[in-house]
């Protein structure tokens, strides 16, 4: 769940950026020079804001970060369950060890 949040927000906190940029009329000079930079000729042109598309960009793009940190997280917590498993039960029977060698 944590990770799905983080990454719904880092998402949703960048398109917010790229709204206010389009908002500001600065995201076209961006986007060229970052174009420029990468050798590719600017081609593409930045439409004129508009306040439902942007809230709209916003909440997609937090909503499919979520879903994309969540599914990481379920993965990665399925991937390394075994070895988790197999850390406990070592540990326990260190833990039993040391009890027994103590009396």
């Amino acid at each position: 769940m944590k990770a799905g949040l983080s990454v719904g927000v880092l998402l949703g906190a960048w398109h917010l950026g790229w709204a206010l940029l389009v908002a500001l009329g600065w995201a076209q000079p961006l986007i060229n020079f970052v174009l420029w930079i990468h050798f590719i000729q600017p081609i593409y042109v930045i439409g004129p804001f508009d306040l439902t598309r942007a809230a709209l960009l916003v909440v997609v793009t937090t909503v499919a970060g979520f879903v994309i940190g969540w599914a990481f997280a379920a993965i990665w917590n399925r991937l390394h369950r075994r070895r988790t498993a197999e850390i406990s039960v070592i540990s326990e029977a260190r833990r039993a060890t040391d009890l027994k060698s103590r009396r």
